[in-house]
């Protein structure tokens, strides 16, 4: 297995980007031990990319970029404005000089049509996808989709609902963005769906079920790792758990317990299970 170890932005901030916080958190990644740090870009775009990529140089440290599509760039109800945002995500990836971008990209956040998805709605979905994959093709970019629970999204719920889509779109740059909360609601165990995706597979958010320490929760690590080991997963595991320490992040996540670790020791505590485990396989 062929992997890098990453901390997302939301390990040490609130996704409400300002340049003195996000140079904050690449310091407190690399400072951790982690290889890469996941930048979840703010729908605004208002971000340097040439400061970004030298603090990133200065703290020798990989990045791979996210974006959640916001309720106003819902593809199934606003195409047009989803496609240019994800393709303006794509351009700040490029500048970064990384080639991946993942993230919530089948519908914005807390949208419902009060239905389950619709086949004109996927036919909309596969055709934004479509001309976002050629965009980000030209760039050398992959594409990664995030399902996300049923509280959140009615579009894109389990991994399968993913490769179907992309397998409609018919195009080899699209691939799947998995996330062990979102897959503890909603998929029947943690190895089937990554032994579906196989190759496919090339991002994984790994965060508890209560998003707090991993190790203290319901997931099954071992069926995880296992099937990352059988796919001979070669992508990125980014740790993305929430600790109430780090102001307004409990309005912002829903975090309303207060957590038992502080950011630090969350994001410390969870590296070294992670690497146990992988190192286990």
């Amino acid at each position: 297995m062929k992997v890098k170890f990453g901390a997302s932005l939301l390990s040490w901030i609130t996704p409400n980007w300002t340049p003195e916080a996000g140079k904050y958190a690449i310091e407190k990644t690399a400072k951790a031990g982690f290889d890469l740090i996941e930048i979840l870009l703010p729908t605004s775009m208002e971000f340097d990319s040439k400061e970004v990529k030298q603090q990133l140089k200065d703290n020798n440290l990989d990045v791979v970029c996210s974006l959640n599509l916001p309720k106003e760039a819902h593809i199934a109800f606003y195409p047009e404005v989803a496609e240019k945002l994800i393709k303006q995500a794509v351009d700040k990836t490029s500048e970064l000089e990384t080639d991946f971008l993942g993230g919530v990209l089948h519908g914005g956040i807390g949208v419902f049509s009060g239905n389950p998805l619709t086949e004109i709605e996927a036919e909309i979905i596969t055709e934004v996808w479509s001309n976002v994959a050629d965009y980000a093709k030209e760039k050398g970019i992959n594409v990664g989709i995030e399902p996300i629970n049923r509280y959140e999204s009615y579009v894109c719920n389990t991994a399968e609902n993913v490769l179907d889509l992309i397998k409609k779109t018919g195009k080899d740059n699209l691939f799947l963005h998995l996330d062990t909360f979102h897959m503890n609601i909603e998929e029947a165990n943690f190895y089937d769906p990554i032994i579906l995706a196989g190759n496919k597979l090339k991002h994984v958010h790994i965060t508890e079920s209560h998003r707090g320490m991993l190790g203290e929760g319901t997931v099954n690590w071992e069926e995880l790792f296992r099937a990352l080991k059988e796919i001979d997963f070669e992508g990125n595991l980014v740790l993305e758990n929430f600790s109430s320490s780090i102001p307004g992040m409990q309005q912002m996540v829903s975090l309303w317990q207060k957590s038992p670790y502080d950011a630090e020791e969350l994001a410390l505590g969870s590296l070294e299970f992670m690497k146990s485990y992988y190192n286990y396989f």
